[in-house]
């Protein structure tokens, strides 16, 4: 498989080395940092699938261009999901392929699912507070991250004592807290904690390397040529 890597920062490179690793073929980079290639550089005939992950103001940009190039593209950038809508129209408008995820862990998206299973027994059973902590690496630059605002929203769909979501301690109890940290060289964690008078519940994910991250991007990219429409991890692992 012939792949065209959008942005070749530490996931870049982790792709990179994962795709050699599985046999595929890096058929160009498009990175401000790595030579004058664009997107517009390539086509169908020579890339089976893009990968993009680069910054949350230039990911959406990315995904117009790939789309507009009739390539397949995977996108892992967040922090621009306020354009994710139009994202959305421009694939269908263009009978396109786009796969979208906060976070491509095998691991992280099990962790989603049960983050709602979760999240609908507590609420069930009553008497629990429930907060979403986050810590990653001084370099990321959107905060709270994809995953988090993934669990977020996972929380709010089942746990109805919240509505809304605060990134900073919840300040009436309809605020779901996300707090972010950042420090070191920390790869991701991520952490659901209920709360009640009698006992603490937790739900963690914890990221060793960025190898899992870039083996999920490459099944999305091995899976998503020959398809329509928008996807998600949910699609990939019939969750």
């Amino acid at each position: 498989m012939n792949i065209l890597l959008v942005g070749y920062g530490k996931m870049g490179q982790a792709i990179a080395a994962q795709a050699t690793q599985r046999g595929h073929h890096v058929a160009g980079i498009v990175d401000s940092a790595a030579g004058a290639a664009r997107i517009t550089d390539f086509t169908p005939t020579t890339v089976d699938v893009a990968i993009e992950f680069t910054h949350p103001d230039s990911a959406f940009a990315n995904v117009q261009d790939c789309l507009r190039q009739g390539l397949p593209v995977v996108c892992g950038s967040t922090g621009w999901l306020h354009h994710f809508e139009e994202a959305q129209a421009l694939t269908q408008e263009l009978d396109g392929s786009l796969f979208y995820a906060s976070n491509y862990s095998v691991g992280v998206n099990l962790f989603f699912h049960f983050n709602e299973y979760m999240a609908a027994k507590m609420q069930q059973f009553g008497g629990y507070d429930v907060s979403v902590r986050e810590i990653h690496h001084i370099h990321k630059v959107d905060q709270p991250s994809g995953t988090a605002l993934t669990a977020a929203e996972g929380i709010l769909r089942h746990f109805t004592d919240k509505i809304t979501w605060r990134n900073a301690p919840a300040e009436s109890p309809q605020e779901l807290a996300v707090l972010s940290e950042r420090a070191g060289e920390v790869v991701g964690t991520h952490i659901v904690r209920y709360t009640s008078g009698v006992d603490t519940l937790e739900l963690k994910h914890e990221a060793h390397s960025r190898t899992g991250f870039a083996q999920g991007a490459l099944l999305a990219a091995e899976w998503l040529p020959g398809r329509r429409g928008v996807f998600g991890m949910n699609d990939l692992l019939g969750l």
